[in-house]
């Protein structure tokens, strides 16, 4: 249910969805081992909002 474009070929654009989707795959693939230190930040960043309780 995609908009069709004049002069748009249908099986390209489909490769390059699915290139550009493994583009970004590979992307999240490569930052997965900043997830904990960028967690580690997070909680430094909450520590002051957090009322004690």
């Amino acid at each position: 249910m995609s908009a069709r474009v004049g002069g748009r070929n249908r099986a390209i654009s489909w490769i390059v969805g699915i290139l550009c989707a493994a583009v970004v795959a590979a992307l999240l693939w490569l930052s997965l081992p900043a997830g904990p230190g960028l967690l580690v930040v997070v909680g430094h960043l909450l520590d002051g909002t957090v009322p004690p309780g």
